[in-house]
């Protein structure tokens, strides 16, 4: 059996093309993604992605930020072989929407932002209110690890060479 730090330093590679793969897939292979998800509505790019670029002793690292910005940066970084180590994300599922943010290393879920519930007007509201959230909170990572058992089982396929990174390939260098 393997120690934890020679497994998490062996295999962190996946976190970075798990969400190299999310962002192509949200791009531009958005079928599959539903069929994970009965009710979603869109799954989009949020306000932040994070990039990073390893070679040999330096460390390069391109965050872009803005509701609105572009992702052409992202793209160059990628055709230059950066990894995605952070990616925001905006869900929706019929009038809700959560948006959170996920890193690549440790596949946590950080800043996440379920839907509005609205105010809780007396004491015996608030238990229903507790479960509620808890129910929306639990939607974002039923969704993160749908979306990583598909690419797990996309990444151990013999799909992976033959059919996935071709056209992750000619995403990016399109």
């Amino acid at each position: 059996m393997l120690d934890v730090s020679v497994s998490y330093n062996r295999y962190k590679f996946l976190g970075y093309e798990f969400l190299t793969w999310l962002w192509f897939a949200i791009e531009k292979d958005q079928d599959n993604i539903r069929k994970l998800e009965q009710e979603l509505t869109s799954l989009e790019i949020g306000n932040r992605i994070v990039l990073e670029n390893r070679k040999k002793d330096a460390v390069e690292s391109i965050t872009i930020k803005g509701d609105d910005a572009g992702l052409e940066e992202g793209i160059l970084a990628l055709k230059k072989g950066a990894g995605v180590t952070e990616i925001n994300l905006s869900y929706k599922a019929g009038d809700q929407e959560w948006r959170f943010t996920i890193k690549a290393e440790s596949l946590n879920i950080l800043s996440l932002k379920p839907p509005y519930t609205g105010p809780i007007e007396s004491q015996e509201d608030l238990e229903g209110a507790v479960l509620e959230k808890i129910y929306l909170y639990d939607r974002a990572i039923q969704l993160t690890d749908n979306l990583f058992k598909q690419f797990i089982k996309l990444r151990v396929s013999d799909d992976w060479n033959k059919k996935i990174v071709p056209r992750v390939k000619k995403w990016i260098y399109a």
